[in-house]
């Protein structure tokens, strides 16, 4: 695996030059898929480069950045469990090198317990198993080759992996949102889908938090969420900039909003949020990579860092946008687009409610007397 990035200027331009288009038509990135691909973006590495790689990429298209974050997260976790010495999911990192594109068949309607239930009903077959059941928010959906999907079998939530050529499932073109437009995270409907033995995943407790596998789950989909929020981040503060320096007060005789006290004030606030983003980012995903020891820790650090990573990325795109005046009130601007774009970001698991819950247990303990 190599560690050396492939997100070369040229390719993030031509990169950020689609992301309108995409947004425009509500339609999937597939030539900046075709482009990654080739580049060889998709292949697994370790996560503190998949995390920076995607950060650069989420500067230029977030949902495309997004998006892949879904493949990403599931060779993140094939890599820490192998590094644990469990190589149960070593057909995960195998398939992505042969050019397969992983998704997340995990979201449900009514479930807020996300890895832990499901409303989703798996049946034992001979050689696998059958899923039937509805799954909202499936990114990737017009390209994935490889979607994981889990579901309940009594007390257990059984994970495991379809594959395109799969019978027994239909992708409901449904896609039509505020934002993040381009991962057309279709509802998949599964009716009888089945995995077969060879490609189950885990098969877990239902309610249990300590499998390593949940663990992996979490440790690389929060880190890869925030990853790509804190790219929004840095390309809405890199606008904002620009704006300023643009901008001229006739109330100050032409003088640029860039030497406007009150302006400047603004600009080293979001540039301060922003920068605070950073340490706590790398930090984690070099110690995801170490096998640092935060034992149950790990969750309120991880919810932490995905909770931070939102929300100060929705601050700086609003005070962005405000920076840019009228012309970034344009449906065409890329101002307006993040500030549609990062929205996404208060869905994504770890919600506000659950962050807060998970913190507060982590000090306090439980809740009941």
């Amino acid at each position: 695996m190599s560690n050396k990035s492939v997100l070369d200027a040229p390719l993030l331009e031509r990169i950020r030059g689609r992301a309108s288009g995409y947004d425009e038509d509500n339609r999937f990135f597939q030539e900046d898929l075709d482009e990654l691909r080739a580049a060889g973006y998709l292949r697994p590495r370790p996560l503190d480069q998949m995390v920076a790689d995607q950060r650069l990429l989420a500067a230029h298209a977030p949902a495309t950045a997004l998006g892949l974050g879904m493949h990403f997260t599931w060779m993140g976790v094939a890599q820490t469990l192998a590094a644990e010495g469990d190589e149960s999911l070593q057909f995960v990192l195998d398939d992505a090198e042969a050019g397969e594109l992983f998704a997340f068949g995990v979201s449900e309607k009514g479930n807020d317990r996300v890895l832990t239930d499901s409303v989703t009903r798996v049946e034992k077959v001979d050689g696998g198993y059958r899923y039937t059941g509805e799954k909202i928010f499936t990114s990737l959906s017009p390209a994935w080759t490889r979607l994981s999907v889990l579901g309940r079998m009594d007390d257990q939530i059984v994970h495991g992996f379809i594959t395109r050529d799969t019978e027994g499932y239909t992708i409901h073109d449904d896609w039509d949102t505020l934002g993040m437009r381009a991962t057309q995270s279709h509802t998949t409907v599964l009716d009888g889908a089945r995995v077969d033995q060879s490609r189950l995943a885990r098969v877990v407790p239902v309610g249990d938090l300590t499998d390593p596998f949940i663990g992996a789950i979490f440790k690389n989909f929060l880190l890869l969420v925030s990853a790509v929020y804190v790219g929004i981040a840095e390309r809405a503060l890199e606008l904002a900039v620009q704006a300023v320096g643009s901008r001229t007060s006739m109330g100050r005789d032409g003088a640029s909003y860039a030497t406007d006290p009150d302006i400047r004030w603004q600009i080293a606030d979001m540039a301060m949020a922003v920068d605070a983003l950073d340490a706590p980012l790398r930090t984690l995903a070099d110690d995801v990579v170490a096998q640092a020891p935060h034992g149950p820790k790990w969750f309120r650090l991880l919810s932490g860092v995905k909770h931070r990573s939102v929300e100060t990325a929705r601050t700086v795109v609003d005070g962005s946008l405000r920076l840019h005046g009228g012309r970034g009130f344009k449906r065409s601007s890329e101002i307006s687009r993040l500030q549609r774009d990062v929205l996404a970001g208060v869905y994504h698991p770890s919600d506000t409610e659950a962050v807060h819950h998970t913190v507060a247990f982590d000090l306090l303990g439980s809740e009941a007397p």
